[in-house]
């Protein structure tokens, strides 16, 4: 059964003859509940938002054409009615989790599965066109993987809101997944739903929309102007897709001809089953080609960025690590920047008004008690608020007078940045008590060497030797309980940097344990959820190793770990963060620390992972606008909801963030 929550304070107890049992979703639109009839069966009711009479009563002649829909892999409109001038429409419940869930938490769907949910859900658009209605939203959210197969609900909603005069000449639907003539103002019709078909196929095989679902403008640029991403998908399924995804819409199949050219000959009407889903025989059909374009010719498709512009880098041969041997700590360079042309920036001038209607789900945090601050030496923006569990506490940027790198900490958790000459490298406690200075190769014996400060006298507590010279360390971070300091040791080989061990600094023991790791590795490494050993990645596999450099289990194929993120584990350690496997950009994973199974899959707008915020929300670095990087915080829908740092593009800026205790 789906899961769902109670009813509010302000929730009906009762819709006409329907009890309400629980909530089920709440979204732009409305509130879906489950209720009872009268009968005691379950139903799902969905409770639109406006309430003026006369677009009631319209709202209500235009839903009724869904009940004509036939019951094929549908969820059948039982009912209307009106409840405080508030429209309701009730439906079918059907039990099961959405497609966009199955997705985000057991992975994209492959063989009979994908088969299954595709020939079933082009079932459902074939049933919902013979009715004469477009759905206009169809996406993952509206497909219930339900234990019978696929079904799809939703429609018929938007036909009756275009109807009505609240959102008259607005479009409605959910960016990725709509049509190229939903976003130019063109007559919307039953191709538009084979393309959002076609989307949300290639996001079921692979997790990803295939024009993306960063910002608003760059996922519309691509739908306009670029070639979709079906890569994850086999033929005949993929030619199929590539049809559906054509800009021109004349030239996609109608969902009748997809049926038949993926089974070969006319489906009855209903649901595959399973068993008849594996006996499927695919066919190859409609290979790719270009489709013809719907912008202005002087619109430019960005070239597919080099490996030295990845956002998300491995951290070989990046200029920041070639500029400052020995230390990964700032971030290295940003992807390369696309002007956008003249043709591009009017035609998207000319969409704004058709765009600015469409519902994007985005749940701000509150802005109050915000402090903002220019932060020193640089044109960076600081936003801070009393309650943030994460505070930026250091930061190194490169001078444009000297070209050296500098840096800045503060001497308490909220207190002013301070400047500290050369190369040194500073980090706060995350009790804020005592400050730890790295200097390189500055005793008699050319050792590298960590003083420890109390923050609250100014007096130097400790002053601990780590590694000599060719060896060279870098602060990673304290442990949560501010007693150990884990330095990464690093050691320069021509042009390389290699890892090759680690310390741990005993702060009250006055002590450095020295560990060195067999093998050479080109990653940092970093404390695991506990703070009693560290982690380190070998290839795409995360090694878990104690505190004196012994493996103790790997969690396998886990993607990839920017050496700019240093809070790879949430803050209870029962999870960590990655980009995934094979990912797209934005494309985040997550895992269970103990067993290293995927807990679920994120697509945001992030460009380079930094860490965890708190449990619930993650925090990166943004890279999409034209002269303007951001730190944002985002939850685990891959929603952007807070800004916690603004820096200019030109700006070679790498911030420390800490959590406090």
């Amino acid at each position: 059964m789906r899961s769902y929550d109670p009813p509010r304070s302000g929730d009906p107890s009762h819709l006409g003859d329907y009890t309400i049992v629980g909530r089920l979703g709440d979204g732009g639109q409305g509130v879906v509940y489950l209720a009872d009839d009268p009968w005691g069966a379950r139903v799902a009711i969905k409770w639109l938002r406006f309430g003026d009479a006369v677009s009631a009563e319209r709202f209500l002649r235009e839903v009724q054409v869904a009940q004509q829909v036939a019951p094929f892999c549908t969820a059948q409109v039982l009912d209307t009615g009106v409840e405080q001038d508030r429209p309701y429409i009730v439906s079918e419940y059907i039990e099961g989790p959405t497609l966009q869930h199955v997705v985000q938490e057991d992975g994209p769907r492959a063989g009979t599965a994908l088969y299954r949910l595709a020939i079933g859900t082009a079932t459902a658009l074939a049933a919902i066109h013979e009715a004469g209605i477009v759905h206009r939203d169809f996406k993952p959210g509206n497909v219930i993987i339900a234990a019978d197969g696929p079904r799809v609900i939703d429609f018929g909603i938007a036909r009756a809101l275009n109807a009505t005069s609240t959102i008259s000449s607005s479009p409605v639907g959910t960016p990725s997944y709509m049509a190229p003539e939903q976003f130019l103002g063109h007559q919307v019709g039953a191709a538009a739903d084979l393309f959002a078909w076609a989307s949300t196929i290639a996001y079921a095989a692979s997790g990803r929309a295939p024009f993306g679902s960063d910002t608003m403008p760059a996922v519309i640029h691509r739908i306009l102007n670029e070639r979709p991403d079906v890569s994850d998908l086999d033929e005949p399924l993929a030619g199929v897709v590539h049809a559906c995804l054509s800009k021109d819409p004349s030239q996609r199949p109608t969902a009748e001809q997809v049926i038949k050219r993926l089974i070969k000959h006319p489906v009855a009407p209903g649901c595959m089953s399973p068993e008849a889903a594996a006996s499927v025989a695919p066919t190859v059909v409609l290979p790719g080609r270009d489709p013809p374009r719907l912008q202005s010719p002087e619109a430019v498709v960005p070239p597919p960025r080099g490996p030295a512009e990845s956002p998300l880098g491995t951290g070989q041969g990046s200029a920041s690590t070639a500029a400052r041997p020995g230390t990964s700590r700032p971030r290295r360079l940003r992807k390369h920047r696309k002007r956008l042309v003249a043709g591009f920036a009017a035609a998207l001038a000319a969409l704004l008004l058709a765009v600015v209607a469409v519902v994007v789900s985005r749940s701000d945090g509150p802005t109050q008690g915000v402090a903002e601050q220019q932060i020193p030496g640089t044109r960076s923006t600081l936003f801070e608020r009393p309650d943030d569990p994460i505070r930026l506490t250091s930061y190194d940027f490169k001078s444009k007078g000297t070209n050296a790198w500098e840096n800045y900490a503060r001497d308490t958790l909220t207190g002013p940045f301070r400047h500290y000459d050369g190369a040194t490298e500073t980090q706060l406690s995350p009790d804020g008590s005592l400050l730890a200075r790295l200097s390189r190769n500055d005793t008699a014996g050319r050792y590298d060497s960590i003083e420890i400060t109390d923050t609250r006298t100014g007096r130097q507590k400790a002053a601990v030797t780590t590694v000599k010279d060719p060896l060279a360390s870098s602060i990673i971070s304290w442990s949560k309980d501010s007693s150990k300091i884990l330095l990464d040791v690093e050691q320069t080989k021509g042009e390389n940097v290699l890892h090759t061990g680690f310390v741990i600094v005993d702060v009250a023991a006055r002590k450095a344990s020295v560990v060195t790791v067999a093998g050479e590795n080109d990653r940092p490494f970093r404390w695991d959820g506990r703070n009693d050993g560290v982690v380190n990645l070998y290839g795409s596999d995360l090694y878990f190793l104690d505190a004196a450099g012994n493996k103790v289990r790997a969690a396998v194929n886990i993607g990839d770990v920017p050496d700019s993120m240093l809070d790879l584990f949430s803050p209870s350690g029962r999870s960590f963060a990655t980009e995934c496997p094979r990912g797209a950009a934005g494309e985040l994973c997550l895992w269970d620390s103990a067993s290293g199974d995927r807990l679920r899959k994120v697509s945001s707008s992030c460009d380079r992972l930094l860490g965890w915020y708190d449990e619930t929300h993650l925090y990166c670095w943004v890279f999409d606008d034209a002269s303007v990087d951001r730190v944002e915080v985002v939850d685990l829908a891959g929603d952007e909801v807070r800004t916690l740092l603004e820096s200019p593009d030109d700006e070679d800026y790498g911030p420390t963030f800490i959590r406090v205790t």
